[in-house]
């Protein structure tokens, strides 16, 4: 096997690019996913936004999208179902050690705690990538610090109120744990599908 002897200058580039602030989070959530999926634990998508195509220029065998526009606001990130129960969350990544509370509009609000309101499970998932640590905070909880006026969720609010999500292997992002811990009493039932 041969190896190359000079390093890539590029890997080694240190700028930073916020372009794809948040993707880490997401990507963790799709693969910890489709891992619910493959082992029958839950069924949650990320939701598409809905998007209308206005003019589009086709280049060879291929079609690239020349002007669109949002049909409507989307509502939150991903939703899906768990031991029958409908779940729907937004999820955030965040730099600071305070979640404001201006990443979430208000329309995808509202339909958390509608969602939350038809016996539906309905939180918000924030990652502080600075000290990655990722918390789920119910809706309901929510909805009392929007009542209170706050402008933000500090992360020290968030260990105290929320719940920690495990990072592990498989699966990446254990969201389903802290469900468990949250709404069903602390049980790990999904744990026993697995083994």
């Amino acid at each position: 096997m041969r190896y190359p002897n000079k390093i890539n200058k590029t890997i080694c580039n240190n700028k930073i690019s916020h372009s794809n602030r948040g993707l880490s989070l997401e990507s963790d959530l799709n693969i910890t996913n489709e891992y619910y999926r493959d082992n029958k634990i839950a069924i949650v998508y990320k939701k598409p936004t809905p998007v209308r195509c206005v003019e589009t220029e086709c280049i060879g065998k291929k079609t690239i999208i020349k002007k669109a526009f949002y049909e409507m606001p989307s509502t939150t990130d991903y939703n899906g179902v768990y031991k029958g129960y409908y779940i729907d969350f937004e999820a955030k990544e965040v730099r600071t050690k305070a979640f404001s509370l201006t990443n979430i509009h208000e329309h995808q609000l509202k339909h958390l705690f509608d969602v939350r309101e038809q016996g539906g499970i309905a939180f918000i998932i924030v990652r502080f990538s600075k000290i990655d640590e990722t918390y789920m905070l119910d809706s309901k909880v929510l909805n009392n610090i929007i009542k209170n006026g706050e402008k933000s969720i500090s992360l020290d609010y968030f260990k105290k109120n929320g719940c920690l999500v495990k990072t592990n292997y498989h699966p990446r992002l254990d969201y389903i744990n802290s469900i468990n811990m949250l709404y069903f009493g602390g049980k790990n039932e999904h744990k026993k599908n697995i083994e």
